[in-house]
């Protein structure tokens, strides 16, 4: 977002739906498909204008899915609402197998424009079936575009982004952030697909968070700044295709790379990541590579039990001090 272009706050639930609205306004073809979904215009989010393109379908998440796939064959560009990402294991067929292939089946005769979003309900007590982030799941799906907004702007960008691409997206986004304000580009707004940005630049330690843990690294970073460490802490925003030549860079000049990510720890975005700083910056690195994740559990229900096990900045610290 360039200095002179004007901003207003807005909410990162507020920018979601002002994405849809927008993109549906100027392009008949965009429509939405989803559980109960009707009631974005009965209550006001959406303009009712706009009704007759929205679809509440059966809580089929397989079949819904389908109608997306379908629907993109056919000229439209879907949003398909998968209201809470764990429902995205209902639906794996027709994401993984239909979506992510078609066009490669088709030899490119077929594109499938779908945007399939999914909201991550964790830290508060939506217990294990409901709190669960299956990114690292897609990214192992060539075919699929998966990305994870951590702002107000970026979210309402990407899903702008990811409705006018011409292959199928999966947008991550946090219901944790949904009541946090930010500031948002007026007009016109995307934010590029497969671009990572550095929300804070630095020179000892190279800091990639994904998603909700955005501020959880700034303000490790801010504590770690007054320690006399200077922390550069990169936002991937897409996991697939991941910006490798942002974080590169980065580690070529830090040295040092902590990765933290609230998904679960094994094969997820972070153990990516480190792989690829592992085979390709070796020789700059000066200690080992860092995760800081969500241990491999199932998430319960209780908040005691729940809080712990998110990344939060205390944890950061400490690995980002073990670095020295």
């Amino acid at each position: 977002m360039s200095e002179a272009q004007p901003s207003r706050e807005t909410t990162y639930f507020q920018a979601i739906f002002e994405a849809h609205q927008e993109e549906m306004l100027r392009d008949e073809r965009v429509v939405m498909i989803g559980e109960d979904i009707s009631l974005y215009t009965k209550s006001g989010i959406l303009d009712g204008a706009l009704s007759d393109r929205i679809f509440s379908a059966p809580i089929s998440e397989n079949g819904f899915c389908g109608m997306g796939v379908g629907a993109a064959m056919t000229g439209l560009r879907p949003v398909v609402d998968l209201t809470i990402a764990s429902f995205i294991y209902l639906a794996m067929d027709q994401i993984v197998n239909q979506a992510a292939k078609i066009r490669y089946m088709t030899g490119g005769q077929a594109t499938i424009p779908v945007v399939f979003r999914a909201s991550m309900w964790h830290d508060g007590s939506n217990a294990a079936h409901h709190s669960d982030r299956p990114y690292p799941l897609l990214m192992n799906s060539p075919g699929l575009k998966v990305v994870v907004p951590a702002t107000a702007a970026d979210v309402k960008g990407l899903i702008k982004s990811a409705i006018r691409d011409d292959d199928p997206v999966v947008i991550f986004e946090d219901n944790s952030l949904w009541f946090r304000s930010g500031p948002v580009p007026e007009g016109e707004h995307l934010t590029p697909i497969g671009v990572a940005t550095v929300r804070r630049p630095g020179d000892d330690v190279t800091l990639v968070a994904i998603g909700s843990v955005q501020q959880d690294a700034l303000d490790a970073a801010e504590i770690l700044a007054k320690e006399g460490t200077s922390v550069e802490v990169i936002d991937p925003r897409t996991l697939t295709p991941l910006d490798k030549p942002t974080i590169l860079d980065s580690v070529e000049r830090t040295g040092r790379l902590v990765i933290v990510d609230p998904a679960h720890r094994t094969c997820g975005a972070a153990a990516e990541i480190a792989a690829i700083a592992a085979e390709e910056a070796f020789h700059a690195l000066k200690a080992p590579i860092a995760r800081v994740t969500t241990p491999d559990v199932p998430i319960p229900f209780s908040p005691s039990l729940e809080e712990p096990l998110y990344p939060r900045k205390d944890a950061i610290v400490e690995a980002v001090r073990k670095l020295k």
